[in-house]
């Protein structure tokens, strides 16, 4: 009998510990930049293995499917928040990419120019989510609903005297037997203040998942290009290309179409690999998605991006009257889900 078909009576008998066949297991990163990093390794059992970087945001790092390799890793590798550059464009400084790295909680897209003194600083290419490490952290594994459940907790807090209190309450889980990642956020404001809100899961899908024989699939009812470089693309800009030197990033605005559940799915699917990577997103509170291809060589990604605003910054949600606000009191729920699948 197959594991992933096996109820808790069954495995019982055939296993000392839990931990012999799924598991989350918490360490922290001991050399170079990241030293300090704490982290949480976690393997559902049946292929699924995802690494949780508790001090950065609780994005998701290195990723695999069945032994595959799927996230995409830039050459900078996981860097403390000690070592954040929070103005302009530093933010890539310590952008390791991996499979989730979260964007927010004010700012998603370009930076802004400082104009005279701000208690809360200037806002940064995408925001200080990243760089924020986890506190209350909790990990549990235990039987619910019949599957044998693993999740990851925590709360980031981006807080400023005089000015914002924003919390964030993540979970990350999985399961044994499920192929899938799920992301389950709450945002309170906590403060006396409205404060904007911004949020984009920037994912970030690598060879051998993607390739030049990748191409990208959903119910798109609409797609903007963001600029000229993506408008060339714009009739293909579901399909991939071998690495290219010089290529320019290409950014694509898709209106994806919800299905009965509430859930938007934008799929990658490789037919070269065997792999494919469905990103589900709940639209009511996440309604823009953007596509991210960068097809340059060692800058090699497809990014499947489901945010409340473009990642064109602040400034440009506000003029756009698309900027999302969270009063005092209020809290926002967001959910995305990966998910794994063999061709």
């Amino acid at each position: 009998m197959h594991i992933q078909k096996m109820t808790e009576k069954d495995l019982t008998p055939h296993v000392g510990s839990m931990n012999q066949l799924a598991r989350v297991r918490t360490s922290v990163l001991d050399d170079g930049r990241g030293r300090g990093i704490r982290i949480a390794d976690v393997d559902n059992g049946t292929g699924l293995r995802f690494c949780v970087l508790l001090d950065r945001g609780m994005d998701i790092g290195d990723a695999s499917f069945n032994g595959t390799s799927f996230a995409y890793m830039t050459p900078v590798g996981p860097v403390h928040p000690a070592y954040f550059e929070p103005s302009g464009f530093g933010w890539l400084r310590s952008f390791n990419a991996g499979l989730m790295t979260g964007c927010g909680l004010r700012n998603v897209g370009n930076p802004e120019a400082e104009q005279g003194l701000r208690v809360d600083g200037p806002l940064g290419l995408h925001g200080r989510l990243s760089n924020t490490p986890a506190e209350n952290i909790s990990i549990t594994q235990e039987w619910v609903n019949g599957k044998y459940q693993l999740r990851v907790s925590g709360i980031m807090r981006e807080v400023s005297f005089f000015s914002e209190n924003l919390e964030l309450k993540r979970t990350v889980s999985t399961a044994l037997g499920d192929n899938s990642i799920t992301i389950c956020d709450e945002v309170r404001n906590l403060g006396v203040r409205p404060s904007p809100l911004m949020m984009l899961y920037h994912i970030n899908a690598g060879f051998p998942l993607f390739s030049e024989a990748a191409v990208v699939e959903g119910c798109v009812k609409n797609t903007v290009p963001r600029n000229a470089a993506a408008e060339a693309g714009r009739g293909v800009w579901n399909r991939s290309q071998p690495p290219t030197a010089g290529y320019v990033e290409q950014c694509f605005f898709h209106d994806v179409e919800a299905d009965k559940d509430g859930m938007a799915r934008m799929t990658l699917r490789n037919p070269a690999s065997g792999l494919s990577m469905e990103v589900a997103y709940r639209k009511a509170e996440l309604p823009f998605f953007t596509q991210w291809k960068m097809t340059g060589e060692q800058e090699y990604v497809m990014g499947l991006e489901p945010a409340n605003c473009h990642p064109e910054g602040q400034a440009a949600e506000e003029k756009n009257k698309t900027l999302k606000i969270i009063n005092p009191g209020e809290t926002v729920a967001f959910k995305v889900v990966i998910t794994l699948r063999a061709q």
